[in-house]
């Protein structure tokens, strides 16, 4: 069976670009066309070439690609000829093959917010598109505000679109710009559409995400005859975000009847690259990413109950989709106080722990149950669970002992009299028969305290001794307090992240009535632990 062609049109770098919060500069669009490219989509719209000083520089240096750069802009403006719109000459002139123009298609907008007539609209559609093809480039008409337009005045609507196609536009996208068009009514739309004279293979997809749908509004246009889909990774753009390519394309790819029916231009090693590229973007606009996310959030294969987990080592296919595999992600049995032995058992194999009998498995996961009754939580924290079964085990190295510390926090003048706050850290620990004394004060380069959590975190691992080599890449990069319980017996559970030069990444908890010591327990499981995966010895 011969499979037809579905083109993946990626937005981010544009309509992304839109969203509340995010600034791209230049070198973060150059390092994303990179990211987005590695995916195997077929066309990259850079952004608006002349709207902004950022945009312009990108297409002056836009780096080589295998998808197809395109130019997004507006049709030209009423009261002037195509060939003398300088908005319009900014779009051609970024050079690329392809170029986008938005247009109106709901009479609304045109008499309201253009302020011009309905014919006028028309012969503004159809000389911007012919002009785009009289340069030789390859011309796609974004439809906006569609399917709200069709349905106040189909016949306008439908001839804004005409006129756009016998113009020579290659594609005619249908816009849900507002994104409150439901997918049942973008499919019938869409089928009309096609019965008034426009194929699907010259059809394209636009859904924003305000009701949730914008997915299911794409398949739903998909399923009508479009052939092609526009969207944005993981799901960015203005207010509720667009239709989310990273859940898309795995679900074009892996599920019927799509499968079977389409051909992206996709493979399987791109799709291997989905987890991470989703991580990568979240990065770079040093966003905390979605544990929550289809397919590529941390969580999206995580099995907390007993009895999924208990499946899941049987047959993972009873409670999972998809091989996580298969999208770069990986599968997690959390440790929490629903869990069983099979989720113990899991993550104690994960860990590389061996030795627990039946007997010792039983009390170990006791043991969890009463510290998660008293605040702690293991589902985010794996070092701390894996520190706790080895020391149910017996087999808990002490590379040292805490004697005391103390954290202080004061308010003193500075040199012209103005208050500051200065956070001082004193921790003395034993290693072997030798005490260490560490002092550190919480300050940055311009003299701000930074607290009394940063500068306990500080003296605790500014001298080990033996092992400070073995902790020196290491950072803490996040840091999460939960109040678990109120009123005057308030416990506070922290939990953190570290990372080392290596890229592991490895979570603590810590659960006290005092912030300080919670954050101290945490901190030293932290340490501990990347001592342990050091092979440090004792």
């Amino acid at each position: 069976m011969n499979k037809e062609k579905l083109y993946i049109y990626d937005t981010t770098l544009r309509d992304g670009q839109q969203t509340h919060g995010i600034q791209f500069s230049t070198d973060d669009k150059i390092n994303i066309s990179k990211l987005i490219d590695m995916l195997g989509v077929d066309f990259i719209e850079g952004g608006w070439p002349g709207a902004n000083p950022t945009d312009s520089e990108f297409f002056a240096s836009v780096p080589k690609l295998n998808a197809t750069m395109t130019a997004f802009g507006m049709t030209k403006r009423d009261g002037r000829s195509a060939e003398n719109d300088e908005v319009l000459a900014a779009v051609i002139n970024a050079g690329t093959t392809s170029v986008c123009l938005v247009g109106k298609t709901y009479d609304f907008h045109v008499t309201k917010a253009l302020g011009i007539s309905l014919p006028n609209n028309i012969v503004n559609i159809s000389k911007s598109i012919e002009h785009i093809v009289a340069k030789g480039r390859e011309a796609i008409f974004d439809a906006e505000h569609f399917f709200d337009g069709y349905q106040a005045n189909p016949n306008y609507a439908l001839d804004c679109l005409h006129a756009a196609y016998s113009s020579g536009s290659r594609w005619i996208v249908l816009c849900d710009t507002n994104g409150g068009t439901l997918p049942s009514k973008i499919y019938q739309i869409t089928q009309e559409v096609i019965k008034s004279g426009i194929p699907g293979s010259s059809l394209g997809i636009h859904c924003h995400n305000d009701t949730e749908n914008a997915i299911a509004g794409s398949l739903a246009a998909i399923d009508a005859g479009v052939r092609q889909v526009q969207g944005t990774i993981n799901g960015l753009g203005e207010r509720c975000g667009n239709t989310n390519l990273i859940s898309l394309i795995p679900t074009l790819l892996l599920k019927e009847p799509y499968k079977s029916k389409f051909s992206l231009g996709i493979g399987e090693e791109n799709l291997l690259e989905l987890t991470k590229t989703s991580r990568l973007l979240d990065d770079i606009l040093n966003r905390v990413s979605n544990t929550h996310s289809a397919y590529v959030g941390s969580s999206a294969f995580a099995h907390k109950a007993g009895l999924h987990a208990s499946a899941i080592l049987k047959d993972p296919s009873t409670y999972e989709h998809i091989d996580p595999g298969l999208v770069g992600n990986d599968r997690i049995i959390p440790m929490s106080n629903q869990a069983g032995q099979s989720n113990l058992k899991k993550r104690l194999s994960d860990a590389g722990i061996e030795g627990f009998e039946k007997a010792s498995l039983s009390r170990l996961l006791d043991t969890v149950k009463e510290n998660e009754d008293r605040g702690y939580s293991y589902d985010t924290a794996q070092a701390s669970f894996e520190l706790l079964a080895l020391k149910e085990l017996g087999k808990l190295p002490i590379f040292f002992k805490v004697v005391r510390y103390r954290v202080t926090v004061e308010r003193r003048q500075n040199k012209i009299g103005d208050f500051v706050t200065l956070s001082e850290a004193v921790v003395v620990v034993n290693i072997g028969d030798e005490k260490k004394l560490s002092v550190s004060e919480s300050m940055d380069e311009v003299g701000s305290d930074r607290g009394p959590i940063n500068a306990l975190s500080r003296a605790l691992a500014k001298d080990l001794g033996s092992y400070q080599s073995a902790i020196d890449d290491m950072r803490l990069v996040d840091f999460k307090v939960r109040i678990t319980s109120g009123g005057t017996e308030a416990v506070t559970r922290v939990i953190i992240d570290c990372v080392d030069q290596s890229g592991t990444r490895w979570s603590t908890v810590g659960v006290s009535p005092n912030i300080v010591d919670a954050s101290f327990e945490a901190l030293l499981d932290a340490i501990n632990w990347k001592l342990i995966k050091e092979n440090c010895k004792v």
